[in-house]
């Protein structure tokens, strides 16, 4: 999601292909082995976090197919459909070599149904507040609920830490990428909410190096997902970043960066 603390996106390409007959947008900058981004159910759009990941590394962020500028799929019913179509999409784009996938929030659950499909392919898999597998407790919260500024709020650790990403109020642009992405989401993920129960028992083949990244105070994915998916995956960790809520990346860019890219060189 593009925030209003984001500096112009002078040097970013963009690149675009077709999937099934529609457009597949991207965000691209950087030099070196790739880092392949999937965004949040909240939109797509530069933000620092990538900006210090492409200090040594290509990242590629991914408008998924229905948000942003990519063309929406209008009969695509789950997660894996656009997983789908974003495996097309990266073989596309030619970033899939050296490949490490880094998916957030509803994008991770999408990262973890596309790494089931390309198994061997990954060099790294990192799940920030990933959703996608329903915790033993308690629920993920359901986006359909809120108002743009209570559930963004919602993804940090107080309201104070927001107003530094956002201000006081919230650019009317972003409300409405908002509104747009939200949409999409409900298409995809309402039945049933934000978790598939066929995942965890593909994920048990998936051998690829995976860190799950969490704020500690994540109001809006539990780290009970995150252990759900611990239990799951043959090669994963978890860290906790603390005093941090769901939004890691806008909260404490450094902090995640610094995280994703020791997994990345290990």
């Amino acid at each position: 999601m593009t925030t209003q603390a984001d500096t112009p996106a002078e040097t970013h390409s963009q690149i675009a292909v077709e999937v099934s007959g529609l457009k597949v947008n991207a965000l691209q900058d950087g030099s070196g082995p790739n880092i392949v981004v999937l965004h949040h159910s909240t939109g797509p759009g530069w933000i620092p976090f990538y900006d210090l990941l492409a200090e040594d590394h290509t990242v590629t962020a991914i408008d998924m197919p229905g948000y942003g500028q990519s063309e929406r799929p209008v009969w695509a019913r789950h997660p894996r459909d656009i997983a789908i179509m974003l495996h097309s999409a990266i073989h596309k784009m030619g970033i899939d070599t050296d490949a490490n996938l880094v998916g957030m929030g509803f994008g991770g659950w999408v990262a973890a149904e596309l790494a089931c499909m390309h198994l061997h392919g990954l060099d790294s898999l990192t799940l920030i507040g990933a959703a996608g597998v329903q915790p033993e407790e308690g629920e993920i919260a359901d986006v359909i609920f809120y108002e743009f500024e209570e559930y963004v709020k919602l993804g940090f650790s107080s309201d104070e830490a927001y107003a530094e990403i956002f201000g006081d109020e919230a650019a009317p642009e972003l409300k409405e990428l908002w509104d747009f992405s939200r949409e999409m989401t409900a298409r995809l993920t309402w039945k049933p909410w934000m978790f598939n129960r066929q995942l965890p028992h593909l994920l048990t083949e998936l051998e690829t190096p995976t860190l799950l990244l969490w704020g500690e105070n994540d109001r809006v994915v539990p780290q009970g997902v995150a252990a759900v998916y611990d239990a799951s995956l043959p090669n994963s960790r978890i860290q906790v970043l603390e005093g941090l809520g769901h939004l890691v990346e806008l909260e404490d860019a450094q902090a995640t960066a610094d995280a994703v890219i020791a997994h990345i060189s290990s």
